[in-house]
């Protein structure tokens, strides 16, 4: 019985022939995460001081769309500094219980901050939908100039976070919501800009609305992305169907089973499995080889396989319905 983590670098001599090539996903899953926190610093910095700006001349102009888009801005500049402290917390070495490090706090951060944005969105709505009952005059050419430098605070720091929102989901949440900020604000411009062409205050709360519908279809697969990541679901781009069956194909092995494969963080994927070699033992090699493969291939950073010899002796795991 043996057990090899994918910390080597051996060729992949087993491995199915149905696919030249590296199998990468839509997402990685293993690389080392980049170090963002210059831009979550430059980040959270632009946008604090934008929220400040916003909503005092928000109060001063009577436009509740421009409070809107500063409660959304304020909902991200939480979100930024939740996502910072994960991306800081999951470099921690492993200790005491917490076997893996801190690692899975930046699901955690990312669920955080999908639920934070729904919270946000909410209060928007509600104050939205009292302004139709009870209008208010609106300054839409301060609105428009206000918006208008939100357009480019936001794209600046959507752009610090673009090189990485494809690897990990932390990352992947602040950049969204940065582009989304932007999207909000042009919005607000061209809502300013109608209210000062036609006089017609029921426009603010319009836009307003039209903020949260956009604001909740891009959330949304944040969130059902962070669930499955906290209910330590197979990542997207994985398929276990498709890692049995390259498993299967390795020489010697004549069954897998137990096999699981999760998240450990928003960048990391590991891997277990039981392998049946009836021939015996193949060497420590033969788990390296395997674990290297899928790290190569499968982009799993963290696996750890059991060889099992005795085909008369069944595994007390080997049912589908044990864990």
């Amino acid at each position: 019985m043996s057990a090899a983590e994918s910390g080597h670098s051996a060729a992949d001599d087993h491995s199915d022939n149905d696919h030249a090539g590296h199998d990468h996903g839509a997402h990685g899953h293993s690389h080392a995460p980049k170090d963002f926190g210059r831009a979550f610093a430059i980040g959270t910095a632009l946008n604090l001081g934008f929220v400040i700006v916003e909503a005092v001349y928000g109060l001063i102009a009577g436009s509740m769309a421009l409070l809107a888009d500063a409660g959304h801005n304020l909902s991200d500049v939480l979100g930024l500094l939740i996502a910072w402290g994960a991306a800081t917390l999951a470099k921690r070495r492993p200790s005491g219980r917490y076997t893996y490090g801190l690692r899975s706090s930046s699901i955690l951060a990312a669920l955080f901050n999908a639920v934070l944005l729904l919270v946000a969105i909410s209060v928007i709505a509600i104050e939205a939908i009292r302004r139709f009952a009870e209008p208010a005059p609106v300054a839409g050419t301060t609105v428009m100039i206000v918006a208008g430098i939100g357009i480019v605070i936001n794209s600046a720091t959507a752009l610090l976070f673009m090189s990485g929102r494809k690897g990990d989901l932390n990352i992947r949440g602040a950049y969204l919501h940065m582009a989304a900020d932007a999207g909000v604000s042009a919005a607000v411009v061209v809502a300013g800009l109608a209210i000062v062409l036609t006089g017609q205050s029921w426009i603010d709360p319009v836009i307003s609305l039209a903020i949260v519908a956009v604001v909740a279809i891009g959330t949304w697969g944040l969130l059902r992305d962070s669930v499955n990541m906290s209910l330590q679901a197979a990542p997207a781009n994985i398929d276990p169907d498709r890692i049995a069956a390259f498993l299967r194909k390795q020489r010697g092995v004549k069954g897998v089973h137990d096999l699981h494969i999760w998240p450990i963080s928003t960048t990391e994927t590991a891997l277990t499995a039981h392998l049946l070699v009836p021939e015996g033992y193949p060497g420590d090699s033969f788990t390296a080889t395997i674990a290297a493969a899928l790290k190569e291939r499968f982009e799993i950073g963290h696996a750890t396989i059991q060889i099992e010899t005795d085909a008369d002796a069944p595994c007390a795991l080997e049912p589908d319905n044990v864990v």
